[in-house]
């Protein structure tokens, strides 16, 4: 082997050195990351375990009073309404609750009066039925896509709020959460799911338009708490853009909802303004961009 071809062969494992040691550094750069992101997943589920504790003695509370609770879970696609749901009723009596996410209606469900394949998953005293979106479907979602007739929709909007008055003067708690994304989140959240092969399934075709019709959303938004917002059956709008902050202090709205004797009374019960809005107050920003942008919501 001569000289030049033996200078070249140190290079070549030099080279090979430098690029083992760099690959490294960005393996290990890529572990601390990935720990990093662990640690600071698992310190956020505990800051809500002192509520999901809260949650159990909330549950007992209804059981013994034979109390029927109605939440229902409602926002555009990927605001985190399925995963508060899951951190809601992670520690609770899988015996005493409920979680409903219907789907189409068939056809001779089409037939009946609307509010009749809500009403038959209804709770027996004692119980906490979660929907996973509602009735509030025909308000937002079937009108937006047409899944609706315009008659059907006026006959739900003039229909809703006796229904839901009814519920509660015969006893019923009834929380209605409505989660706001903002379109950029909403978007960051469609294409994570886009590339992760474990997330994909949660992506529908009403999903890929949700972006296209985010306009279309807003108004119909705009006409559902402006119409549905009540005294006897408030919406509470949470901010979700960060999704450990909606689901804490989603917790905080429902455990308020039930007199029952708090665990921890200690414990910081107060809604975060920033993320807990009134459905009054809600209308009234939307009115004021509606202005400020020139657009028409009502």
């Amino acid at each position: 082997m001569n000289e030049k071809m033996v200078e070249k062969t140190k290079e070549e494992l030099k080279q090979i050195k430098k690029e083992s040691k760099e690959h490294q550094k960005k393996e290990i750069k890529k572990m601390r990351k990935s720990a990093d992101k662990i640690f600071s997943k698992r310190y956020l589920e505990k800051q809500l375990k002192p509520y999901q504790a809260e949650l159990i003695q909330m549950q007992k509370y209804l059981e013994e009073t034979k109390t029927r609770m109605i939440i229902l879970f409602e926002g555009r696609d990927a605001s985190g309404k399925g995963g508060t749901i899951r951190r809601v009723t992670r520690y609770m009596n899988e015996k005493h609750y409920r979680v409903v996410a219907l789907g189409k209606p068939t056809e001779h469900q089409r037939t009946q009066w609307f509010f009749q394949r809500y009403v038959t998953e209804f709770p027996r005293g004692g119980e906490v039925v979660l929907f996973d979106r509602s009735w509030y479907n025909r308000a937002m979602v079937e009108p937006v896509f047409g899944f609706c007739t315009q008659e059907e929709y006026k006959n739900f909007m003039k229909g809703v709020t006796g229904f839901e008055k009814d519920l509660v003067r015969q006893g019923t708690i009834l929380v209605k959460l409505y989660f706001s994304v903002s379109k950029k989140e909403q978007k960051r959240r469609f294409d994570r799911r886009k590339g992760d092969p474990l997330r994909q399934w949660k992506l529908s075709e009403i999903d890929v338009q949700a972006q296209e019709r985010w306009d279309d959303f807003t108004t119909q938004k705009y006409k559902m708490l402006n119409a549905t917002h009540t005294n006897k059956a408030p919406w509470k709008v949470i901010r979700s853009d960060n999704k450990h902050l909606a689901r804490l202090n989603a917790m905080k709205v429902i455990l308020n909802s039930v007199p029952y004797e708090r665990l921890n009374p200690d414990l910081d019960f107060v809604p975060d303004p920033n993320i807990v809005i009134s459905g009054s107050r809600e209308i009234e920003l939307m009115e004021a961009d509606r202005i400020k942008k020139g657009k028409i919501l009502g």
